[in-house]
């Protein structure tokens, strides 16, 4: 498959991928903060890190989810090496002895003298916990057989396809397994990815990996994305988990807690952004690039007025908000949980800038909410400045409920 980033000006204007990743879906960052007082939900971060902070690692859910999204995150699918349930088990048992020890922290075991360090030493002797979250995903791939699981997998649970306008990269997709590891601090979660691969060396191989972070709300409220505008405002509330995150009838019994996670990595053309007009880039993002308010008035959390405007007089009807969104009954459930990272990889082979999305969303139904709206994108202007290229769907497992229990342990039963 040719590579998606070497493409002249002129194919790419004409061939680019719309994407969900995007302006006013579902924005994690935007809306799991303590809502305003009007009301809305609130997405400044902290300006001050607390390295002791803590996230419960038990629990019917896992971290990593619909708590506060971190700074930073790591993105990283793995295939196992070997066949068998027993072996699984034990993977999964040691990552999950490896996630609850690094979400912890504490004091480093003490190295033998004939012995490998027990721990890289890259946070010093004393672990910090730095709101650390380890989330862990299974692929389509996990039920092919190998691993006598085929009967288990989850009702919707497919390999990610190639949406009209995306250029796929196959060694960028899919995956037997992902971890999302997320924190306050870079070098944790590095850290974290370190120890959980010394640990299950032998079995598993990365595939693909993504690192990506989260800017400084500027000048407040929800971050930036490099395109300069803000990324996602809108989000489910608490009281709508359980029937747009959390999964719902027709999967197995031991799915319950779990929940769909889609990623996509998504590559931004930023030097041909930033040669059109302002205006023209509010117009296919559908917001004012200085406040992120809609254009029809108002903040970052105001209402957009479609009722009003149905011909697309101020908000143009194929705006990234309004395709996105179209905020009408038969829509509303639609909409998804979203943890989007900023990612920046140095420079594509061809002198650009190689920067983009680490895109992240969590739904109860992959067709009814990321595959509806993904479809409803495609064609969208936005497409000619940005390119889907990897990623996949994942199922994210169920929390684990105490000491004794370990991920898929349901699924294993």
């Amino acid at each position: 498959m040719p590579c998606p980033f070497h493409i002249s000006r002129r194919a790419f204007l004409t061939g680019a991928a719309a994407s969900v990743a995007l302006g006013a879906q579902a924005t994690a960052q935007a809306s799991l903060g303590a809502p305003r007082d009007d009301g809305t939900p609130r997405s400044d971060k902290p300006t001050v890190n607390d390295p002791d902070a803590r996230l419960e690692f038990h629990g019917v859910h896992q971290q990593g989810i619909v708590n506060q999204p971190q700074t930073y995150a790591e993105v990283v699918a793995l295939d196992c090496q070997f066949t068998g349930k027993k072996r699984l088990e034990q993977l999964l048992r040691t990552i999950t002895e490896r996630a609850r020890a690094l979400t912890a922290g504490g004091t480093t075991p003490p190295d033998g003298i004939a012995y490998p360090a027990g721990d890289s030493g890259e946070l010093g002797p004393e672990l910090p916990t730095d709101n650390l979250s380890v989330t862990l995903g299974v692929g389509d791939s996990l039920f092919d057989g190998r691993f006598g699981l085929s009967a288990k997998k989850p009702a919707r649970l497919r390999a990610m396809e190639s949406f009209a306008d995306d250029t796929l990269v196959a060694d960028k997709c899919h995956g037997d397994l992902v971890l999302q590891i997320c924190a306050d601090q870079h070098d944790t979660v590095t850290h974290a990815l370190r120890d959980i691969l010394r640990h299950t060396r032998g079995d598993v191989a990365v595939r693909w990996r993504q690192n990506g972070y989260m800017n400084e709300p500027r000048p407040t409220g929800t971050q930036r994305n490099h395109l300069g505008f803000k990324d996602g405002i809108v989000n489910p509330s608490p009281d709508e988990f359980d029937h747009l995150v959390w999964a719902g009838a027709g999967e197995p019994a031991w799915a319950a807690g779990g929940s769909y996670m889609v990623v996509r990595l998504i590559a931004m053309y930023t030097e041909f952004w930033d040669r059109i007009s302002i205006a023209e880039q509010e117009q296919i993002f559908g917001r004012d690039r200085a406040t992120g308010g809609p254009l029809s008035g108002g903040d970052e959390y105001a209402e957009p007025d479609y009722l009003d405007d149905a011909t697309g007089d101020v908000i143009p009807t194929d705006a990234h908000i309004r395709l996105a969104n179209p905020r009408t009954p038969e829509t509303a459930d639609q909409l998804m949980l979203r943890r989007a990272y900023n990612y920046d990889n140095g420079v594509r082979d061809n002198g650009t800038l190689d920067v983009g999305l680490l895109f992240v969303c969590f739904q109860q139904d992959l067709e009814r909410q990321f595959v509806t709206v993904q479809k409803r994108l495609e064609g969208e202007p936005l497409a000619d400045y940005i390119r889907p290229y990897g990623g996949g769907y994942f199922y994210a497992l169920p929390g684990v409920r105490g000491s004794d229990d370990f991920f898929g342990s349901g699924l294993l039963a």
